[in-house]
């Protein structure tokens, strides 16, 4: 009994949360045709000697399924913007110029993201250069960390370097949600937007860009740690070569 009741409970809140947004005159029929559509059924075995019963799924008939349109049809689902900029001191150098790359690649925009967790996970308060550069690396896939790898620098080598030079953050301190960018970085991401402006393709702007905008900051830390490991402007040469083909892209 206590079974069946609770199958019944189970039928009465269901049938009560689709009509929750229901018209008031077409609250009655729906609750009618939805008792008759889901009912509790008892199963053909038992178990431990237990009557049980379950909702089993039944033909739903045409005015429910109509009512339950037109419900569908009053309430639209919202569709969500995406962005796909990121924080410019100057967003006019970019609306102001036509047949431009007005967006970064989504590789880039996930790159910038993972550099913000990264610098709360350090306990840092704001997203320098140094976040940048491990962003581009968490994300793994794109063409400025296949590049930094291919000459031996590295993730944990970079976060090692970062420790060593802006030290350990306290314990105690908790991060904003989204750490903001200090002067440095926010130079490194507009360098990038500039520079692909001045190449005149119609491209996006990449890991890569980021990469070197990190590395025209000379007194940042990225741009020390980065020197630390091996980087050098031989090396910046080789890839502002890369990504000035037409071809180029961020993967």
């Amino acid at each position: 009994m206590a079974a069946a009741a609770a199958a019944n409970a189970t039928a009465h809140s269901f049938s009560k949360v689709l009509a929750t947004n229901l018209p008031r005159q077409n609250k009655l029929h729906y609750r009618e045709l939805s008792a008759r559509a889901i009912t509790p059924r008892p199963l053909k075995r038992s178990f431990l000697g237990a009557k049980l019963f379950c909702v089993q799924p039944c033909t739903l008939t045409p005015q429910f399924v109509s009512c339950c349109n037109t419900n569908r049809r009053r309430h639209p689902l919202a569709s969500t913007a995406i962005s796909f900029s990121l924080p410019t001191a100057n967003p006019e150098r970019v609306s102001s110029v036509d047949n431009v790359p007005k967006r970064w690649s989504g590789k880039a925009i996930k790159s910038f993201a993972m550099g913000e967790l990264e610098a709360r996970k350090l306990k840092y308060p704001t997203t320098g250069t140094e976040a940048l550069i491990m962003g581009i690396l968490i994300e793994g896939t794109n063409v400025a960390a296949k590049f930094l790898r291919a000459n031996g620098i590295t993730l944990f080598k970079v976060r090692d370097e970062t420790v060593k030079l802006l030290g350990k953050a306290d314990r105690f301190f908790f991060s904003p949600e989204h750490p903001p960018l200090t002067e440095e970085a926010q130079r490194a991401l507009d360098w990038a937007v500039d520079e692909k402006l001045k190449s005149g393709d119609g491209g996006e702007i990449t890991t890569a860009h980021i990469l070197l905008g990190v590395w025209s900051e000379v007194e940042s830390p990225g741009h020390k740690i980065l020197s630390i490991l091996g980087f050098n402007d031989e090396i910046a040469k080789e890839l502002q070569s890369l990504i000035s083909k037409p071809s180029f892209k961020d993967d």
